[in-house]
């Protein structure tokens, strides 16, 4: 029988590349294992949903589009993965924002190995008391989402694509560079197939009206390269903890032939 602790995974997410490697040499020093070394936002989001970290140590200024601030509450809220910060400024106005995270830790720089690991500790800790009182059925069970044959992705507040599970990027036939923080309506085509209108962006339809939205009956997708697909896409709001909302979910599920037959009947 091993009895031997389980290996904790830690994802960097630091734009400052001396930096992020201080910290890969500091943690592997002390037992942990990087999982990963992003310098992005929007890349954070998408390494964690891949690796499922334990925790991410995350800079709150960031170079890409999305700064750490909303990366953590993206990271936190449909995750579940405890997210501490690192920063070089600690005035009102980031604390204030840093709240709306919920983060598990706050670290200064410059900062020492063993403010790294205890900070970890502490925060693995709590993470563990708070797990009790999830709603287990609210939670996204992302291994599932990653291996889904149906597309899944996640925008923000403003329309913009933060997530897409790898069936996404091969029913669109899009890389994730194309993609990740474009508007959706720059990388999503549907078309109503009677009408040959485009059909609006599903997830500035459900930013306007707070409300999930479904498109069934007559819908094309036209992938990047104009191929046309019936598919079947449900839009609904993604909210946090407190019910706010922080986004858009969007699946997209292309249609089996006996589906096509029968909607062309009706």
């Amino acid at each position: 029988m091993n009895n031997s602790p389980a290996i904790i995974q830690v994802l960097i997410v630091e734009d400052d590349e001396i930096i992020s490697n201080l910290i890969s040499v500091m943690l592997e020093k002390k037992g942990y294992y990087v999982a990963d070394k992003v310098n992005t936002g929007e890349g954070a989001i998408m390494r964690a949903a891949e690796t499922l970290p334990n925790l991410v140590l995350m800079d709150i200024n960031l170079a890409g589009a999305l700064d750490g601030i909303s990366a953590a509450r993206y990271i936190y809220s449909i995750l579940r993965i405890p997210v501490i910060f690192l920063t070089g400024q600690c005035d009102d106005t980031v604390l204030s924002r840093a709240k709306i995270a919920e983060p598990f830790g706050f670290i200064l720089k410059p900062f020492t190995a063993n403010e790294i690991v205890s900070n970890i500790e502490i925060a693995l800790y709590n993470f563990s008391m708070r797990k009790r009182y999830f709603d287990k059925y609210a939670l996204w069970d992302m291994k599932k989402i990653m291996g889904a044959f149906e597309a899944v992705i996640i925008t923000d507040t403003r329309g913009r694509i933060i997530f897409m599970n790898p069936y996404t990027l091969r029913l669109l036939e899009i890389t994730e560079r194309d993609a990740l923080m474009k508007p959706l309506k720059q990388v999503l085509t549907l078309t109503n197939k009677q009408t040959g209108d485009r059909i609006s962006d599903p997830a500035l339809d459900v930013i306007h009206d707070m409300i999930a939205i479904k498109y069934e009956l007559n819908t094309l997708l036209v992938t990047a390269s104009s191929k046309k697909r019936f598919v079947v896409l449900t839009a609904r709001p993604v909210k946090d903890d407190k019910g706010d909302m922080i986004g858009v979910s969007v699946h997209i599920r292309e249609k089996e032939p006996t589906e096509i037959k029968i909607s062309e009947k009706q």
